[in-house]
């Protein structure tokens, strides 16, 4: 992989909808060959999002504040919202496809850069994302910092992953989130005890996300045009 373009979508935080259409529209023409790899960057409007493999018994029982949109990636249900990096690759992948090397590629630019903040994460067998480990002393369970959950369709990725930097975790508990009961969730800014947000680690993950693809240059588009063209034509 030579080309890969970023997009931010804007500091204002983008409804579901208009970021999901804006995935299928590039994703029909990365397909075609008609654009670069594009890697979308933004914060949704608050969201649960429910995968392919969410149970009757993972959703809100009463109303949790914001919209449930079923969609089409895998994993279970998961919250989306300000102050969350969220990412979604539209790129050409391998032939032939490896949906498990993908997903690993996904949690290792996680790592990689929360390790920038001191931090150690991991994966944990039979669950996807980036978790860190149990803190007895702290009185902390094992909690998840980064969802994962992709769809790979004619050979073009799209969905991706959510970090989660400094959103209000409250959020998560209206939900079982990822289907998982026995942990918790987490933030840049829980762990550190600090600020930190989506407009500081942004920079960090376009740069290990462009080395993980491949690319040996990156570039950056104008997002919030993109969304505004998607979103007259929708």
């Amino acid at each position: 992989m030579s080309d890969l373009v970023y997009a931010w979508l804007g500091d204002t935080p983008v409804p579901y909808h208009q970021g999901w259409d804006l995935q299928k529209r590039l994703h029909e023409r990365r397909v075609a060959d008609e654009v670069a790899d594009t890697v979308l960057l933004l914060e949704h409007e608050p969201v649960y999002t429910a995968g392919k493999r969410t149970g009757r018994w993972d959703r809100p029982i009463t109303d949790p504040g914001a919209p449930v949109v079923d969609i089409d990636r895998g994993g279970k249900i998961t919250w989306h919202g300000p102050g969350q990096l969220t990412v979604y690759p539209i790129v050409r992948l391998p032939d032939p496809v490896d949906v498990i090397a993908y997903v690993r590629m996904l949690e290792e630019s996680v790592l990689r850069t929360i390790a920038e903040y001191g931090l150690s994460g991991r994966r944990v067998e039979g669950r996807t994302g980036v978790w860190l480990d149990a803190d007895p002393d702290r009185g902390l369970a094992e909690r998840k910092i980064a969802a994962i959950g992709c769809r790979i369709a004619r050979g073009v990725g799209m969905h991706g992953l959510a970090l989660n930097c400094d959103n209000d975790l409250s959020w998560f508990d209206r939900i079982v989130p990822c289907g998982i009961s026995d942990a918790g969730v987490t933030s840049l800014t829980a762990e550190l005890g600090k600020d930190v947000t989506v407009a500081e680690v942004r920079p960090l993950m376009e740069r290990h996300l462009a080395d993980l693809l491949g690319a040996a240059a990156y570039s950056h588009t104008d997002g919030a045009e993109l969304l505004s063209g998607a979103t007259a034509r929708g």
